[in-house]
């Protein structure tokens, strides 16, 4: 009985700690590892003891030391793209990792149309889901999903499991990420490690620590636990419960689909998107990261009592790719839903960000960028609108002429302009407006864009910043 008694208290005191070592959910059977290079893994074992790791690949050993905490953290070397492999971590008792893949990992994350699966929301399903879904076999693409956590401080770990494409698990996966991942294994040809941590709803500032949020006042950061109102708003809530656990894991960049629930804060989009993108960089300690992320599909929001214009909201988004390295914005202006803040075309956000990192970060050749607005000259009663990365011709992709543009005179009152196109530029005019000195390209709540350049199409914008 005294036996008894003494095992009780020492296990409650600490005094008995378990030999196994234990990892946080993200490392374990099944996980892709970011290839060739120097890949973090960390966890907790005993305290004080060496963990020793052997890497299948090479037959190497890494001595890891714990501290008082019992925590350790170890960079292993991974070879070229393949597997599977297996890890043996021991501290004196054995776990065995198995199924690893060796390849391109990247983070997905924001907010519903990052978090919407490929079978749908109720009554909102996703293009092309089914027919996609039942070709969706391929061991070599795995997806990872961060349950719902959303925490007053930060945690260490998260819920969620490795899971290779096959038609049951993709139809419970991201759809935008799911068509990324694809994308690339189509075009690499090498494993791709797909990780969501997304949640539907979500604002940017809940993705942020309290200590990027200083720059912006408004946003409420919470003193205690009840303070949190919206498990999903709230300032700081989501990177404390969904991010932080996962900072640290070595992959290649991310991608984010993410603005909706800022829409009527867009004034300050911009700075703090840049801020955020910033900050993930600097607590990863990967330099800068290529960051590629979705522009907000055009919808209208005044079915859900939103009197602003989330054209504004895209015009932030735009200014990012110009101000923060490595970035880039996939334009979904040909996306939307009039009626559905989730669009069904989630094929074509997930491509377009593919065709971004594939161009951009991967190095392969032949693929355009969205051409983008870069002024406007105003010759009489004729507006004339260039372009950038437009080498080829801009052209209307339902007809010959396009009714989203206007143009105003120096009474800042926008009228329909007759649009037609020389090359490169966009000619507009209207009776109505004898000296234009304003221009405005689909810049409403909901409009279905037809202008384009090389099968992409440009963004909505505006040449005054005359406010809304």
């Amino acid at each position: 009985m005294k036996r008894l008694l003494l095992l009780i208290f020492c296990a409650l005191t600490g005094m008995i700690a378990s030999a196994k070592v234990v990892l946080p959910k993200m490392f374990s059977d099944g996980m892709v590892l970011q290839r060739e290079t120097q890949a973090n893994l960390w966890g907790t074992a005993r305290k004080s003891a060496t963990v020793t790791i052997t890497t299948s690949w090479d037959k190497k050993k890494y001595l890891s030391k714990t501290d008082g905490n019992g925590q350790w953290r170890q960079s292993i070397m991974t070879p070229r793209a393949g597997g599977p492999y297996s890890i043996t971590l021991s501290d004196g008792e054995t776990t065995v990792l198995n199924d690893i893949l060796i390849g391109e990992v990247w983070i997905c994350s924001g907010q519903s149309n990052m978090e919407m699966q490929m079978k749908g929301f109720k009554a909102q399903p996703v293009e092309g889901a089914i027919t996609d879904g039942l070709h969706s076999r391929d061991p070599h693409l795995r997806m990872f999903t961060v349950k719902r956590n959303s925490q007053y401080a930060p945690v260490d770990t998260v819920s969620g499991s490795w899971m290779d494409a096959t038609p049951a698990h993709v139809r419970e996966f991201s759809a935008t990420a799911y068509y990324f991942g694809r994308a690339l294994r189509d075009v690499l040809n090498i494993p791709v490690g797909l990780i969501v941590t997304s949640w539907g709803g979500s604002a940017c500032e809940a993705w942020m620590t309290a200590e990027w949020l200083r720059a912006f006042p408004d946003a409420k950061i919470p003193q205690s636990a009840a303070d949190i109102k919206s498990q999903n708003r709230t300032p700081t809530v989501l990177y404390n419960g969904m991010l932080h656990p996962l900072i640290g894991y070595t992959m290649r960049g991310v991608i984010w689909y993410q603005g909706e629930d800022n829409v009527p804060r867009y004034a300050t989009y911009a700075d703090m998107l840049g801020t955020m993108i910033r900050g993930w960089r600097t607590n990863w300690q990967q330099g800068d990261f290529p960051f590629y992320y979705c522009q907000i599909a055009p919808y209208d929001y005044s079915l859900i009592g939103w009197e602003v214009n989330s054209a504004l909201l895209r015009e932030q988004q735009a200014r990012v790719e110009r101000e923060v390295p490595n970035t880039g914005m996939a334009v979904l202006m040909d996306a939307g839903l009039e009626y559905g803040i989730h669009p069904r075309k989630k094929r074509q956000a997930g491509e377009r960000l593919a065709m971004l990192a594939l161009g951009k970060t991967y190095g392969i050749g032949g693929i355009p960028e969205h051409a983008r607005y870069e002024g406007v000259e105003f010759k009489g009663d004729t507006a004339v609108v260039r372009f950038d990365r437009s080498k080829e011709w801009v052209y209307f992709d339902k007809g010959t002429s396009s009714d989203l543009f206007e143009i105003a005179g120096a009474d800042r009152v926008f009228h329909p302009a007759k649009a037609w196109i020389e090359r490169n530029r966009v000619f507009l005019r209207s009776e109505a407006v004898k000296e234009p000195v304003a221009v405005r390209y689909a810049f409403h709540n909901w409009a279905d864009g037809d202008l384009f350049c090389d099968g992409l199409p440009v963004s909505s914008f505006r040449s005054d910043n005359w406010g809304e």
